[in-house]
């Protein structure tokens, strides 16, 4: 009997403990939200065989991209040289991503006009998925489709949201893993230069 009560005593710690593991990692997973698994061949060399590029990294040229928009338009981030740029990596599955996007879209009204730049890049979603959810929250910045993730890869993000924020003169002068709030998203515009209107 007493064995009984001890074995039952051990099961119970053991599936209170699995539980608080468990709840651990889901809280994790809301606030950073899930990882990009096809990025993880980051440091493996791409497709061709040749040598990954350095992966960017805060104070290096953030790494040149051409990517198509939602109405077909190429968009290449060197285009936007002498301009500041917030690229963000999301997903219309990303709860993180919908958070956060009402704020990107406040501060890219308020500083739009001043040359601050956002690229939105969709990882791997086809613009069927991806207009509607851009049309349920009204947003105006430009949206990017990254099908296949190469640019994910190259940018060597393994969550969403990522955020690299790129100054004038094409530098990466921040990168935030998870939602920015309002005050964070203050604090890098003026990293990059973009001050209050």
């Amino acid at each position: 009997m007493i064995e009984d009560t001890a074995t039952s005593r051990r099961a119970a710690l053991v599936f209170a403990g699995a539980g608080l593991i468990f709840g651990l990692l889901a809280g994790l997973v809301i606030f950073y939200g899930l990882p990009a698994w096809q990025a993880q061949a980051a440091a493996t060399p791409v497709s061709g065989g040749a040598p990954a590029a350095p992966a960017p990294v805060v104070g290096a040229p953030a790494p040149d991209f051409v990517l198509k928009d939602l109405s077909g338009n190429t968009a290449r981030l060197s285009s936007f040289a002498g301009q500041p740029v917030l690229i963000n990596f999301w997903a219309t599955w990303c709860g993180p991503c919908r958070a956060e996007m009402p704020a990107i879209e406040d501060r890219y009204n308020a500083h739009s006009s001043s040359g601050f730049v956002v690229l939105a890049v969709n990882v791997d979603e086809p613009a069927e998925v991806v207009r509607p959810f851009v049309d349920e929250l009204g947003l105006t910045f430009p949206i990017v489709l990254d099908p296949g993730g190469s640019v994910t890869e190259l940018y060597r993000v393994l969550g969403f949201p990522t955020s690299f924020w790129v100054d004038a003169d094409g530098m990466i002068v921040a990168q935030h893993v998870g939602p920015m709030f309002e005050d964070q998203i203050d604090n890098y515009l003026a990293k990059v230069g973009v001050t209050a209107p």
